[in-house]
């Protein structure tokens, strides 16, 4: 056998060692909708508040509050949903299970910390405290995709580290913190997901 059978047979083996660890079917076109959804999401609120709360982004009351939740969760629900159909649907063309170990092992790491920072931002948005929302919801959305990049593609962390940052630097400005917010979920997923797009799914 020669030096070039040895080293295929060492890159397919390691091909099946990271499928088997992995869950790596995720699709790049649902991060680039996920940005798309929050873009529309933040114009929809944007117009409310600015419209029925006294033109400032840090007032909000009754059905205004209760409105700009509703597009928040709109906008996860559509995200999320679009994200398990285009996922499906590659994980069938490559011929892949889309719900096994490492597809446990992703959710579980990317809901905990996602599950407690919604939580967490629920719970200041409801005693009224709007300023550091934001630069929270980044900051948590970072730390879920680190938390799951170990068990999916691992470029999944840089997008995680980019929110993060932002979210840090949103917290300092909270001025800002609606505007780093579209960059963080609709600006970053769009160029992110193209990225993922003509990097593994356009092949």
């Amino acid at each position: 056998m020669s030096d070039k059978d040895y080293l295929k047979d060492i890159s397919e083996i390691k091909n099946l060692m990271n499928k088997s660890s992995r869950f790596i079917s995720l699709s790049g076109l649902s991060g680039i909708l996920a940005g798309v959804y929050a873009l529309i999401g933040a114009a929809i609120a944007y117009w409310l508040v600015m419209t029925y709360s006294g033109g400032t982004l840090y007032i909000f009351h009754g059905w205004v509050f209760w409105t700009c939740m509703l597009v928040l969760s709109m906008i996860a629900l559509l995200s999320a949903v679009t994200g398990i159909i285009l996922t499906t649907r590659k994980a069938k063309k490559t011929g892949e299970k889309i719900w096994d170990n490492s597809s446990k092992r992703l959710l579980f790491n990317f809901l905990v910390p996602l599950a407690v920072g919604g939580i967490y931002c629920f719970i200041i948005l409801s005693q009224g405290r709007y300023g550091q929302t934001g630069g929270l919801m980044l900051i948590f959305y970072g730390l879920a995709l680190v938390s799951a990049s170990k068990y999916s593609i691992g470029d999944i962390q840089y997008l995680g580290y980019i929110q993060i940052i932002l979210g840090l630097i949103a917290s300092y400005y909270p001025g800002y913190g609606f505007w780093l917010w579209m960059i963080g979920f609709g600006i970053m997923h769009i160029v992110y997901g193209t990225w993922m797009h003509f990097k593994y799914d356009a092949k």
